[in-house]
Protein backbone atom coordinates (compact mmCIF):
# COMPACT_ATOMS: atom_id res chain seq x y z
CA UNK A 1 0.00 0.00 0.00
CA UNK A 2 1.42 3.39 -0.99
CA UNK A 3 1.06 5.97 1.78
CA UNK A 4 -0.81 9.17 1.05
CA UNK A 5 1.38 12.23 0.55
CA UNK A 6 -1.22 14.87 1.22
CA UNK A 7 -0.23 17.69 3.56
CA UNK A 8 -3.85 18.27 4.65
CA UNK A 9 -3.34 15.98 7.68
CA UNK A 10 -0.79 18.30 9.29
CA UNK A 11 -0.20 18.19 12.25
CA UNK A 12 -0.35 14.43 12.54
CA UNK A 13 -1.12 12.69 15.83
CA UNK A 14 1.69 10.42 17.07
CA UNK A 15 -0.44 7.80 18.80
CA UNK A 16 -1.67 5.81 15.77
CA UNK A 17 1.18 3.88 14.15
CA UNK A 18 2.11 0.44 12.88
CA UNK A 19 5.40 -1.43 12.80
CA UNK A 20 5.75 -3.85 9.90
CA UNK A 21 8.47 -6.54 9.90
CA UNK A 22 9.38 -8.04 6.53
CA UNK A 23 9.22 -11.59 7.93
CA UNK A 24 5.95 -11.23 9.87
CA UNK A 25 3.96 -8.92 7.53
CA UNK A 26 1.00 -7.26 9.26
CA UNK A 27 0.74 -9.84 12.02
CA UNK A 28 -0.88 -8.96 15.38
CA UNK A 29 2.53 -9.60 16.96
CA UNK A 30 3.74 -6.20 15.75
CA UNK A 31 1.66 -3.97 18.05
CA UNK A 32 3.81 -1.63 20.10
CA UNK A 33 3.18 0.91 22.85
CA UNK A 34 6.07 3.15 21.82
CA UNK A 35 8.52 3.62 18.96
CA UNK A 36 11.53 5.93 19.31
CA UNK A 37 14.96 6.46 17.82
CA UNK A 38 14.02 7.66 14.34
CA UNK A 39 17.03 9.90 14.14
CA UNK A 40 20.15 10.55 12.12
CA UNK A 41 23.02 12.93 12.68
CA UNK A 42 25.90 14.10 10.53
CA UNK A 43 29.27 13.58 12.20
CA UNK A 44 31.80 16.25 11.37
CA UNK A 45 35.53 16.71 11.62
CA UNK A 46 37.19 20.03 12.40
CA UNK A 47 39.99 21.14 10.09
CA UNK A 48 42.16 24.05 11.16
CA UNK A 49 43.56 26.02 8.26
CA UNK A 50 47.02 27.45 8.69
CA UNK A 51 46.91 31.26 9.03
CA UNK A 52 43.13 31.37 9.66
CA UNK A 53 42.58 31.92 13.39
CA UNK A 54 38.93 33.05 13.38
CA UNK A 55 37.36 29.63 12.83
CA UNK A 56 37.94 25.97 12.04
CA UNK A 57 36.40 24.39 8.96
CA UNK A 58 33.80 21.80 9.88
CA UNK A 59 33.82 19.01 7.28
CA UNK A 60 31.18 16.26 6.91
CA UNK A 61 32.45 12.85 7.95
CA UNK A 62 29.64 10.27 8.11
CA UNK A 63 25.99 9.84 9.07
CA UNK A 64 25.25 8.22 12.42
CA UNK A 65 21.92 6.56 13.21
CA UNK A 66 20.54 5.89 16.67
CA UNK A 67 18.99 2.54 17.54
CA UNK A 68 15.32 1.99 16.79
CA UNK A 69 13.60 1.32 20.14
CA UNK A 70 10.31 -0.60 20.33
CA UNK A 71 8.29 -1.07 23.54
CA UNK A 72 5.31 -3.34 24.10
CA UNK A 73 3.69 -5.67 26.59
CA UNK A 74 5.70 -8.87 27.10
CA UNK A 75 4.78 -11.31 24.33
CA UNK A 76 4.45 -15.09 24.53
CA UNK A 77 7.06 -17.62 23.42
CA UNK A 78 5.07 -18.34 20.23
CA UNK A 79 5.64 -14.77 18.97
CA UNK A 80 7.63 -14.64 15.69
CA UNK A 81 9.36 -11.49 16.98
CA UNK A 82 10.37 -13.21 20.23
CA UNK A 83 11.71 -16.15 18.20
CA UNK A 84 13.77 -13.76 16.04
CA UNK A 85 15.19 -11.99 19.12
CA UNK A 86 16.01 -15.34 20.76
CA UNK A 87 17.72 -16.63 17.60
CA UNK A 88 19.90 -13.52 17.37
CA UNK A 89 20.61 -12.80 21.04
CA UNK A 90 20.60 -16.31 22.54
CA UNK A 91 21.76 -18.32 19.52
CA UNK A 92 25.47 -18.16 20.31
CA UNK A 93 26.28 -17.09 16.73
CA UNK A 94 25.74 -20.65 15.52
CA UNK A 95 23.54 -19.38 12.68
CA UNK A 96 24.10 -16.14 10.75
CA UNK A 97 22.10 -13.17 12.00
CA UNK A 98 18.97 -12.74 9.92
CA UNK A 99 18.54 -9.01 9.28
CA UNK A 100 15.27 -7.70 7.88
CA UNK A 101 13.63 -4.52 6.70
CA UNK A 102 11.30 -2.86 9.18
CA UNK A 103 8.79 -0.16 8.31
CA UNK A 104 7.23 2.27 10.77
CA UNK A 105 4.00 3.83 9.50
CA UNK A 106 2.18 6.80 10.98
CA UNK A 107 -1.54 6.41 10.31
CA UNK A 108 -4.42 8.86 9.86
CA UNK A 109 -7.85 8.53 11.50
CA UNK A 110 -9.06 6.27 8.66
CA UNK A 111 -6.21 3.78 9.31
CA UNK A 112 -4.30 4.76 6.17
CA UNK A 113 -0.54 5.32 6.29
CA UNK A 114 0.38 8.99 5.76
CA UNK A 115 4.08 8.90 6.70
CA UNK A 116 6.48 5.96 6.70
CA UNK A 117 10.12 5.17 7.43
CA UNK A 118 11.95 2.08 6.22
CA UNK A 119 14.86 0.66 8.27
CA UNK A 120 17.18 -1.51 6.17
CA UNK A 121 19.03 -4.60 7.47
CA UNK A 122 17.72 -4.27 11.02
CA UNK A 123 18.49 -6.81 13.73
CA UNK A 124 18.01 -6.87 17.52
CA UNK A 125 20.98 -5.76 19.65
CA UNK A 126 19.19 -5.44 22.99
CA UNK A 127 16.12 -7.11 24.51
CA UNK A 128 15.14 -5.94 27.97
CA UNK A 129 12.26 -6.56 30.34
CA UNK A 130 11.57 -3.37 32.24
CA UNK A 131 11.37 -3.48 36.04
CA UNK A 132 8.42 -4.84 37.99
CA UNK A 133 6.85 -2.72 40.78
CA UNK A 134 4.48 -4.14 43.39
CA UNK A 135 3.00 -0.70 44.09
CA UNK A 136 2.06 0.14 40.47
CA UNK A 137 -0.71 -1.23 38.31
CA UNK A 138 1.11 -1.27 34.95
CA UNK A 139 1.61 -3.65 32.06
CA UNK A 140 4.89 -5.62 32.07
CA UNK A 141 6.94 -4.10 29.22
CA UNK A 142 9.67 -5.51 27.00
CA UNK A 143 12.00 -3.19 25.13
CA UNK A 144 13.67 -4.25 21.89
CA UNK A 145 16.49 -2.15 20.41
CA UNK A 146 17.40 -2.65 16.78
CA UNK A 147 20.51 -1.66 14.88
CA UNK A 148 20.22 -1.04 11.14
CA UNK A 149 22.36 0.15 8.22
CA UNK A 150 20.28 3.20 7.33
CA UNK A 151 16.73 4.43 7.19
CA UNK A 152 14.82 6.46 4.66
CA UNK A 153 11.53 8.23 4.75
CA UNK A 154 9.39 6.55 2.13
CA UNK A 155 6.28 8.73 2.52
Amino acid sequence: MVPSSSNSEYPLPAFYFKVIFAATAENDDTSFQEVSGISSEMETEDYIEGGENRFAHRLPKSVKHTRLVLKRGIAGMDSPLVSWCRDVLEGGFIKPIEAMTIEVRLMNEAGEPVRAWSFVNAFPVSWEVEGFHSTKNEVAIEKIELSYNYFERVA
